[in-house]
Formats: structure tokens, C-alpha cells, sequence
């Protein structure tokens, strides 16, 4: 595993860098509109419009990618990246810069398909959660990391919008001079979200409902902590709390999914993300227990999108997992879409305070909708048992994919005795003898409704 994380390094130290312009923006332009005199629910709207931009870039990059290749793609959406966001500095008003952050998510969700499905390639099914939990370490540090250069200019100028660019231009250079050759890129079929509703109602929901609180995390945290009386640096410390928190807890509480089963954990993850919410709505924030808080609600928020995914793909066949990753996709980009722009709303008129109190409104929905799943289907050990490993996805709003693999398709192929002889035609993983238990799970056409929860 180690040989072929280094051997990617070039895709690592290009997202990585990626990431940092990407954490840096986010909280930039929630902090400029507000120096500017953008309404609350003017920011709201307009950064809600990455978000739509994520769930297009999902949909269409990977046509583009079998076009054209990875490299091309990745150059061309990189470039269109650092465009928009110089352009943001140049023309400052609340239409052009919509238009900016559509073209910004429809580009940085294109590269993170082009990362991650490269990285899929160069993994196998026995060290792909290891390389993948390497490129989410990654991904986390440098979004994190990005937040504290908003203290390396004022946001008032167009300094910081001149170094996101620089840094993004500058993740092109180790992509487009890596020896190694990029892998083909075939489509899977896709699964619509109606399908993916009716094969688990929970995973659709509960992701769609992650995604609004996601987008209020990251759409309005620069807003909030602006009306709050934060400067700069400790906003940017305010915005990193958040990851710092996902990042050391993910593993855990995925762990803890693995053992006892999803709905449990999710359950329990989403009555503490209330609580910690409501807890942070009311806390002193010049108290320096403040951001130790912050990092442990981003401990209780941030997991769950796994969570979900993990769910979803415990009730699909392997075959199925790939089809289904745009659904899931979808419906969390809707709650991206919608939750930012909901909450701004409310925030206008009821003060910022209302920020905490739409992410734990986001998470009792979950919570409620847990319940109501666990009305139809009690969780048993054979259940649990049955569950494959939960792989960290990341948080939404930044990788999108990290949950497939594009060669899934061809191991579920395999798993089928009287197709074996395709494995001479499939790559060098399929040589070897594959086993593992045949998943009890129903057709979703054929299911009952009991099944489906």
C-alpha cells in the first residue's frame, strides 16, 4: 500500500493543494460579502450555488473524462477554477459571483472524480480503504490548512484571491509531469434516485439532510462568526475546528458502526450532534473552551456522511454500488443546495445564533427518520456481520466519490462461478482466487417494505 500511495504522489500534492485553495475560498468569500454589505440570505443564496455546481461537475465530468482523458480534464477544469476565482475579486456583486461559485463546484467536483477515480484504478480491493484513507488525510489537511491563510492578507483586497489562484494553477504542474500513464475510464450505469429510494429510503434522506447541514457548516460559518464579533484569524481557527473534528473522530465512530451496526451509531451520532448543537448555540464564545467545543460538534457533524454511504451500500449488491454513487450524490446535493439558503433565511431575521439551531434541525430529522426506519426492521447480528467495512468519504461539499471503485463491477462479475473465465480479460487484481459471503439482500423491485428499511 505504502509503495503505491508514494507512487501517487503527484495526485496527492495536486488535491492537496487543491483543497487548500478550496478551504481558503469558502471562508474568504463569506467573509468578503459581509464587508461588502451582502444581506445574510444574499450569501446564503449565492454560496448554496457550489453546491449545484458539485452535482453537475458529478454528472457530467465523467463524460468528458472518457472523452478526452484524465490529464486534459484535470488541466482544463484547474485552470477554469483559478479563472473564477480571480474574477470574483473583479467583478463583486451578488449575480457574477453566483455564476463564479456554479462554475467553482461544477470544477472542483470534476477533479475530485478525476482524482479519486485515478486512484481507484491503481488500487486493489485489499489496500483500497488504506490508499483512500491516505487521500482523505490529504484532503482534510489541506482544507483545514487553507482556512488559516485568511490571515495572510486583508480579505478586503484582492491578495487572497490572487494566492487561491496561484495555488490552484500550481497543482497543475506535478499532475501534468507524473510518468505514470492515467488508467481508462469507463462509465457504470447509472441508478436513478428513485431507485436508490426505493432500495433504502434512509440512505437518501438521512444523506440529503447531512448535505443541508454540511452546507450550512461551511456555507454560512464565515457569516455567522463575522456577526459574532470574530476577526479574521479566529474565524479562520472557527472554520478548521470543524474538520479537526471530523478528521480525528471519523475513524471512530465508523468503527463503531462496524460493530454494532449502522442505524444504531446513527441514532446515537445524530441525538449528540443535537445536543452539542443547541450546547454551542448558547456557549460564550470568548470563552477559551469555545473552540474545543467547535472541534467536538465537528466530531458529531461531520461523520455521518459515511455513515450514509455506508448504510446505502450494506443494502445494495456489489454490482449495485457504483450505479447508485450519483444517486447518492444527488440527494446530498439537494440538502447542499437547499440548507444554506434556509438557514440564511432564518438568520436575517432571527440573528446568527440561528446557524446552530439549523444544523441540530438538520440532524433531529435524521434522527426521527432513523426511528421510523427501525419500525420496520429490527437490526440483528446476522446484520451486522453482514455489513462490509465503512471507508471515510470525507465531508461533503469537497470529495464526492471516494465510496466507488470503478472496477467494483468486474469483482462482482467474478463473484459469479459460471462467468470466471472474463477474469483473463480484467485487470492483474482479478487473478487471484476471490471469495466473500454472497450479500442475503432483496432485489429492490421485488423487496417488501419491510426490506427497504
Amino acid at each position: 500500500m505504502l509503495q503505491e500511495v508514494k507512487a501517487s504522489w503527484a495526485l496527492l500534492l495536486g488535491i492537496g493543494l487543491i483543497m487548500v485553495g478550496n478551504g481558503l475560498q469558502g471562508t474568504l468569500l463569506g467573509v468578503r460579502a459581509s464587508l461588502e454589505g451582502f444581506e445574510v440570505f444574499t450569501t446564503g443564496v449565492v454560496m448554496s450555488f457550489y453546491f449545484s455546481g458539485m452535482l453537475v461537475g458529478s454528472i457530467i465530468t465523467p463524460k468528458l473524462v472518457a472523452r478526452v482523458g484524465h490529464i486534459r480534464v484535470f488541466a482544463a477544469l484547474a485552470s477554469t477554477a483559478s479563472i473564477a476565482i480571480l474574477l470574483h475579486s473583479i467583478y463583486i456583486n451578488p449575480y457574477t459571483w453566483s455564476a463564479m461559485r456554479l462554475t467553482t463546484g461544477i470544477c472542483f467536483s470534476g477533479l475530485f472524480v478525476v482524482t479519486e477515480s485515478w486512484l481507484n484504478d491503481r488500487a486493489s480491493n485489499e489496500n483500497r480503504g488504506a490508499i483512500l484513507s491516505a487521500y482523505m488525510v490529504v484532503v482534510t489537511l489541506g482544507m483545514g490548512s487553507g482556512q488559516f491563510l485568511l490571515n495572510v492578507a486583508d480579505p478586503a483586497s484582492t491578495e487572497l484571491f490572487i494566492l487561491i489562484s496561484v495555488v490552484i494553477s500550481f497543482a497543475l504542474v506535478p499532475i501534468l509531469l507524473t510518468a505514470r500513464p492515467a488508467p481508462a475510464f469507463d462509465q457504470s450505469e447509472s441508478m436513478s434516485i428513485i431507485s436508490l429510494y426505493r432500495a433504502s429510503p434512509l440512505a437518501v434522506i438521512s444523506n440529503a439532510l447531512t448535505g443541508a447541514a454540511h452546507g450550512t457548516v461551511f456555507g454560512l460559518g464565515a457569516v455567522y462568526g463575522l456577526q459574532k464579533g470574530f476577526d479574521n484569524s479566529l474565524v479562520a481557527l472557527f472554520m478548521a475546528s470543524f474538520l479537526w473534528g471530523g478528521f480525528l473522530l471519523q475513524w471512530p465512530i465508523g468503527r463503531l458502526s462496524d460493530k454494532y451496526g449502522r442505524r444504531g451509531v446513527m441514532l446515537l451520532n445524530a441525538v449528540v450532534a443535537v445536543g452539542l448543537c443547541l450546547l454551542a448555540a448558547v456557549w460564550d464564545t470568548t470563552s477559551n473552551s469555545y473552540i474545543p467545543l467547535i472541534v467536538i460538534v465537528g466530531g458529531s457533524v461531520m461523520p455521518m456522511y459515511s455513515l450514509c454511504i455506508a448504510y446505502a451500500s450494506d443494502r445494495l449488491t456489489p454490482e449495485q454500488i457504483v450505479s447508485a454513487s450519483g444517486a447518492m450524490v444527488m440527494a446530498a446535493g439537494i440538502g447542499l443546495s437547499i440548507g444554506p439558503i434556509l438557514v440564511a433565511f432564518t438568520m436575517s431575521i432571527f440573528g446568527p445564533d440561528v446557524y446552530f439551531l439549523g444544523i441540530a434541525l438538520a440532524f433531529v430529522a435524521i434522527a426521527l427518520a432513523v426511528l421510523n426506519s427501525m419500525r420496520y426492521r429490527e437490526v440483528t447480528a446476522e446484520d451486522v456481520e453482514e455489513q462490509s467495512p465503512i471507508l471515510a468519504a470525507g465531508v461533503i461539499g469537497t470529495p464526492i466519490a471516494a465510496f466507488t471503485a470503478p472496477d467494483a463491477e468486474d469483482y462482482a462479475v467474478a463473484l459469479e462461478e459460471d462467468e470466471l473465465e472474463q477474469l483473463d480479460d480484467i485487470d492483474e487484481w482479478t487473478q487471484a482466487p476471490i471469495a466473500g459471503p454472497e450479500l442475503a439482500i432483496p432485489d429492490p423491485d421485488e423487496a417488501t417494505e419491510e426490506d427497504h428499511y
